[in-house]
């Protein structure tokens, strides 16, 4: 790899005052100020993860308040992912380039800025406008935190630090939809953006006194590379709007998301083109020929679309089949995410004496078995039936999200983090949004496939059929309904019926698909080589 690139790619003073101690110091010594600087910026990624969750958990009374079609509301959630991915990508770039500190003290303003501004919206382009410039600020707190964890961190330290990352990964979509429906319908929709306002403070107050001071290196924006950054932004942002939007548009048959998909691929293979061809890329793509960081990348991918592709199935079963409102949706879903705050701790514990590997094969193991489980619900399971498959999945998630990033980043040094964090961070989201548009998709396709298959049994041939319309006639009949009414609504009452059970059947193809995902990875953990203490065992 050229020497250039290796020091274009995340060249940071912090990194190298944090891991390099004085003569006859203890090389695994980490300052106190430095874990302060940390949990502040997992503070920061944990209110940037927070914020998508807990806006859709309120988006119907958002939507209701500014006049707005759920059509139309989606672009909520789309302008925010779309900033963020873009900003991920950009990160590791622009911290070089402003200094980690400053970096992460003005996007954390922002941030907060931004949240206020969207509790102010007063109409729907006003929301998606602050939303976009929320999501561009609250893209970077996710990488920066990533980021210092291997900038400030020797080896023997970072499963810590990847498990303080994990809770912010895994354990804020999981609390997202019960705090955002609390406040919701105790204070109104404004109060999940002032929600961001004290954990911002304590942030900034962390970074503040946490991180040296660093000049800046306004050199690097001379001979940026700007025709790499243009092409990735236009590329990705294309990308995740036509995940976003092409369920909702009957994809291809629309000419804006065949537009769109045919932008994203001429765009971001020039993108991939200009990054491997330059001396001075401004993120380093060469990272995925690493065995451990190209394979461990492509198991966080899938991770991406097995967390994100939960987080989207289980609310919409129970707001669809079970009728729940968004704070039981919330309190159902939190028995994934509590256990995993005493689970955190325990994983980066493990990765002392463990293969990261055999960590990693358990926690995917008991998330594919969670959603096998989930495969076989009926139209009865709900809260109490979904209990035991939330606290499987919150057992494996710790297993995965610490070994994984272990394995994938351990060994990755400070002139790389920049790039490793960008890279590790985006395709994980990028798997959540391939993930959501996928399993959009095949719950529609499984819908109508499962409908057309019970509704052959629902004809003049079939005694059991015949026999419930009549019955359901009776009953009509007998509230005062005459007889041709009666039937008609007892045949739209048993069609409502085929249409439930086929969708409870949809539901349990996708969470199928989900758990044979999460064992297909196995085969990729154990291609790669061994990791214990956070370093690699073998090279």
């Amino acid at each position: 790899m050229r020497a250039a690139a290796q020091s274009r790619s995340g060249t940071a003073h912090l990194g190298d005052v944090g891991r390099v101690p004085p003569p006859g110091a203890d090389p695994d010594h980490v300052p106190a100020r430095h874990w302060v600087a940390l949990c502040g910026a997992m503070l920061g990624a944990f209110m940037a993860v927070l914020d998508i969750q807990i806006t859709n958990a309120s988006l119907n009374d958002i939507l209701g308040s500014l006049g707005a079609t759920l059509s139309e509301g989606s672009w909520i959630s789309t302008s925010y992912l779309v900033a963020e991915i873009i900003v991920i990508a950009l990160t590791g770039y622009l911290s070089d380039v402003f200094s980690a500190r400053r970096y992460l003290v003005v996007n954390a303003v922002l941030f907060l800025v931004f949240s206020v501004a969207c509790a102010w919206a007063w109409d729907l382009t006003s929301m998606i406008v602050f939303r976009a410039l929320q999501g561009f600020a609250g893209g970077v707190l996710i990488p920066m935190a990533f980021n210092l964890v291997l900038k400030l961190l020797p080896p023997a330290k970072r499963p810590l630090g990847f498990a303080l990352f994990g809770m912010t990964a895994t354990f804020a979509p999981a609390i997202g939809p019960a705090i955002g429906g609390w406040l919701t319908d105790n204070y109104g929709w404004p109060s999940i953006f002032y929600l961001n306002l004290l954990p911002g403070a304590l942030l900034i107050g962390a970074v503040v006194w946490g991180l040296e001071p660093e000049k800046m290196q306004l050199a690097l924006l001379r001979r940026g590379d700007w025709l790499g950054i243009g092409s990735m932004a236009i590329g990705l942002g294309s990308f995740i709007v036509f995940l976003e939007e092409g369920n909702r548009n009957d994809w291809l048959n629309s000419q804006f998301i065949a537009a769109l998909g045919l932008t994203a691929g001429v765009f971001l293979t020039a993108f991939v083109v200009i990054e491997l061809v330059r001396r001075e890329p401004f993120i380093n793509l060469r990272l995925l020929a690493d065995r451990n960081f190209g394979l461990g990348t492509i198991v966080s991918t899938a991770f991406g679309v097995g967390m994100y592709g939960m987080m989207f199935l289980l609310p919409v079963y129970l707001a669809q089949v079970q009728g729940y409102n968004a704070q039981q949706i919330g309190q159902t879903i939190m028995w994934s995410g509590i256990p995993q705050v005493f689970m955190m701790p325990v994983a980066a514990l493990l990765m002392r004496w463990f293969d990261a590997r055999i960590l990693l094969t358990l926690g995917l193991a008991l998330f594919g078995g969670s959603s096998l489980m989930n495969s076989t619900m009926t139209n009865l399971t709900a809260y109490d039936q979904l209990i035991l498959a939330q606290l499987v999945r919150a057992l494996g998630l710790p297993l995965v999200i610490v070994p994984l990033t272990s394995l994938t980043t351990g060994h990755i040094g400070p002139q790389q983090s920049g790039s490793a964090s960008a890279l590790y961070n985006m395709f994980r989201n990028l798997g959540g949004s391939i993930g959501i548009a996928v399993l959009a998709t095949q719950l529609d396709l499984r819908e109508k496939f499962h409908s057309v298959r019970l509704g052959e049994g629902i004809n003049a041939f079939n005694p059991a059929a015949n026999e419930r319309l009549e019955s359901l006639a009776r009953q009509l009949m007998a509230r005062g309904a005459d007889a041709v009414a009666a039937g008609q609504q007892a045949l739209g009452a048993v069609a409502g019926l085929v249409r439930r059970e086929a969708y409870v059947m949809a539901y349990g193809d996708c969470f199928y698909l989900l758990g044979l995902l999460m064992f297909s990875m196995v085969l990729l953990v154990w291609l790669c080589r061994g990791v214990k203490g956070g370093s690699l065992a073998a090279h």
